[in-house]
């Protein structure tokens, strides 16, 4: 980021058990405090939301299997402090996007990123396509590379 020509407006962030963003949230609030941090969950695996909501880190009866990378039934209790305080923002995002931003990322780089790896990207795209925000720079966080041919169908049935 500090390579940037242009500054990064904002960074979005698969989130799971929140790890992940809660220590990119440290250091760059710490550096820039101004840059927006946006976590994204998938709509039906959303442990951090839905212990911001009721104020502690609670516990999910079950978790889905698609994103695997992001399905966790509990976040963490220093995780969940963090992102109480550090977050700007949360995008929740359907299988479909995910399929989508799969599908996107393959047709224009080559690249096959796994579900979990998808999950910012959708959510960027869908902030984007409903904010207009255009002109803005932001990072994607694509993380992990947990792939397989018979999850790639899977990819390929739901889009």
């Amino acid at each position: 980021m500090s390579q940037a020509k242009c500054g990064v407006n904002a960074i979005f962030v698969p989130v799971g058990g929140g790890g992940l963003i809660a220590g990119i949230a440290a250091y760059v609030k710490m550096v820039t405090p101004d840059m927006k941090i946006i976590r994204v969950e998938p709509n039906n695996v959303n442990a951090m939301a839905l212990s911001l909501h009721h104020g502690h880190h609670g516990l999910l009866d079950q978790v889905g299997g698609f994103a695997d990378g992001v399905a966790v039934k509990v976040v963490g209790e220093e995780t969940f402090c963090l992102c109480r305080h550090l977050i700007d923002g949360v995008l929740f995002v359907t299988r479909d996007a995910i399929c989508a931003s799969i599908k996107d990322i393959f047709e224009e780089k080559r690249s096959i990123l796994e579900p979990a790896g998808a999950l910012a990207l959708a959510g960027a795209e869908a902030y984007y396509k409903h904010y207009n925000q255009k002109d803005q720079n932001i990072v994607v966080i694509a993380s992990g590379a947990n792939m397989n041919f018979d999850r790639l169908g899977q990819v390929r049935y739901w889009w």
